[in-house]
């Protein structure tokens, strides 16, 4: 299978293998690996936020709402792991921001590569971001005594269903990126929507305490969703509706923001 790259600087075109497009595409994400291993404070976001989360809201919230740290614990570690995740997805809109303001995707142009590797580089780089945090933020929650109860191969499973699910999200927040008209606007919107997503859902105390209308929206809130099904497989070992839910969810989301996103980098390239 060939596809085809467009160098706009000589109007000359060139036909590429698949083995090829896929090669531009890892080398596009290595670069974005670079950046963090030349700047690490990149990673503040899925090392020491959830680590400061867990532990302060922990200690703030445990008594109030379930009397004990201990008790809370279950129910707050995964919300603040999604969270992190989708906090984490932001990162993609702002790194595609800020080569577009800064040229960077103009170079790319003027070399004989896939005119959107340097997106999907982007965004698969993005994976290693959500391991790290899922290592840092249940790292942190077992230190303070919190369990998978269905065991470590059915939290592995609730991990996985919840990077999916967060990467697919990374496309809203790149085709944020692409239309936004600085990187700065793009973290304003990111952050948002993370906290709209995460404070409206059942993350950090049960929806039925919620007044009518909230509780609504908590319970419709797709963050909601997918933190029902992580408890689900990783305390019950249950890969039920709630995950096949989120999974088609995501799905969803993959093949309407997709095209759209790539034809509008496409564009402003």
């Amino acid at each position: 299978m060939d596809t085809t790259v467009i160098n706009k600087n000589t109007t000359t075109m060139k036909t590429i293998s698949l083995k090829s497009w896929l090669t531009d595409i890892i080398v596009m994400a290595k670069r974005e690996l670079l950046k963090v291993k030349h700047s690490p404070e990149k990673l503040f976001d899925v090392t020491v936020m959830p680590i400061i989360m867990i532990i302060v809201f922990s200690q703030l919230f445990g008594g109030a709402i379930m009397g004990n740290v201990k008790a809370y614990l279950p129910f707050f570690v995964p919300g603040i792991l999604i969270q992190t995740l989708v906090m984490a997805s932001g990162a993609a809109g702002t790194q595609l921001r800020e080569d577009l303001d800064k040229g960077a995707t103009d170079r790319f142009n003027s070399l004989p590569i896939s005119q959107i590797a340097p997106l999907a580089g982007t965004l698969i780089s993005d994976i290693i971001r959500y391991i790290i945090a899922a290592v840092f933020a249940l790292g942190t929650g077992a230190a303070l005594g919190w369990r998978a109860s269905a065991g470590f191969g059915w939290l592995l499973v609730a991990i996985g269903l919840a990077i999916v699910t967060t990467w697919a999200l990374s496309w809203l927040f790149a085709l944020v990126g692409v239309l936004a008209k600085s990187a700065a606007t793009v973290t304003t919107i990111s952050s948002f929507l993370t906290m709209f997503l995460a404070f409206l859902s059942n993350a950090y105390i049960p929806v039925t305490s919620l007044p009518k209308w909230l509780k609504v929206i908590a319970e419709n809130n797709p963050v909601s969703h997918l933190i029902t099904a992580f408890k689900e497989v990783a305390y019950n070992g249950n890969f039920g509706h709630e995950a096949w839910l989120v999974l088609l969810i995501s799905l969803l989301i993959v093949l309407i923001l997709a095209p759209v996103t790539v034809l509008a980098y496409s564009k402003k390239n």
